[in-house]
């Protein structure tokens, strides 16, 4: 329990960002923001654009959805800890990490969590003889699936890489892992149900992931996804694991590929998941029996006890 009377915290709820997610961190500020409202004591929106931002004076602890840069790098959470402030999720090392796509793949591999097999390349990015098609090219640090994209002939080798390449000084490449995409998120020592990812077309990008942002696509979630129960264990104990790895505090997403041989393999791990209407870590809280309010009030109740010595 909650050792704190939530009706008597002052929560300011941090959304924005100078990222490319910016948009929809705003959605997902703004939706935490109405399920806080008669459930603390105060609940204040702040559009964080840069490290110069305002928290209101009384504030006991900010309630972070910045996704992507500089909300989910460690770059505000550095900030946070300068100003003695609590705040909500993984704290800056385990942020870093997560972010960090081909930092987070080594971990996954030194604690044998299954992950497709990879290469960071710098440029000039001609194709290296190891690399096989079809396969995915993605920058190391950004979320969203922001500048990925999957390679299915030679021709299209170029223009995906010079795109993935904006966003970095380096990019990913993957093997490909044809499958069911399934997400599974974690909440303290909880693990919630497993969500299947089906786009309506092409894989799970901006346009599918936010079609209330975006003119196009769309996406149909199971929740929970249709698995024999003991793929559904296997699956939630390897998101488990790999939430483990990176020493993740508080909250995550994982998200994850199911092959047609019912092998696992985990893509990423997300410390600041949506929170948007149609995000999936509070579809899945809601399939558990959690409310979004109370998703929300577990969420700082967690990280209050993380931060009892800030």
């Amino acid at each position: 329990m909650m050792k704190i009377d939530p009706k008597q915290l002052k929560v300011a709820v941090l959304g924005g960002g100078p990222g490319s997610e910016r948009d929809v961190s705003l959605a997902s500020a703004d939706a935490v923001v109405k399920a806080l409202e008669g459930e603390v004591g105060k609940v204040s929106l702040v559009d964080v654009r840069d490290s110069g931002f305002l928290l209101p004076s009384d504030t006991d602890i900010a309630f972070n959805v910045i996704h992507g840069t500089y909300g989910e790098d460690g770059a505000l959470q550095a900030e946070m800890e300068s100003r003695g402030i609590a705040y909500t999720g993984a704290r800056e090392v385990s942020s870093r990490l997560a972010f960090d796509k081909v930092e987070s793949k080594k971990s996954f591999v030194k604690e044998n969590v299954k992950t497709p097999l990879g290469e960071t390349l710098s440029g000039p990015y001609e194709k290296p003889d190891s690399v096989h098609f079809p396969c995915v090219v993605k920058p190391p640090s950004e979320g969203s699936s922001v500048g990925v994209h999957i390679i299915k002939e030679s021709d299209e080798w170029t223009e995906a890489v010079e795109d993935a390449a904006k966003y970095g000084a380096s990019v990913l490449v993957e093997e490909y892992i044809k499958g069911k995409e399934l997400t599974v998120g974690i909440v303290g020592d909880q693990v919630l149900p497993v969500i299947h990812i089906e786009p309506k077309s092409g894989f799970y990008d901006m346009k599918n992931k936010y079609p209330w942002l975006l003119a196009d696509g769309g996406t149909d979630y199971h929740c929970p996804a249709d698995l024999p129960a003991e793929v559904t264990k296997m699956v939630q104990s390897l998101a488990w694991r790999a939430h483990c790895a990176l020493g993740v505090e508080v909250y995550s997403r994982v998200d994850l590929l199911l092959n047609d041989k019912n092998q696992a393999y985990v893509l990423e791990l997300n410390t600041i998941p949506g929170m948007t209407k149609s995000s999936l870590l509070p579809k899945a809280a809601k399939e558990a029996g959690v409310t979004f309010s109370a998703l929300c009030l577990k969420i700082i109740e967690l990280s209050l006890i993380i931060h009892k010595d800030v």
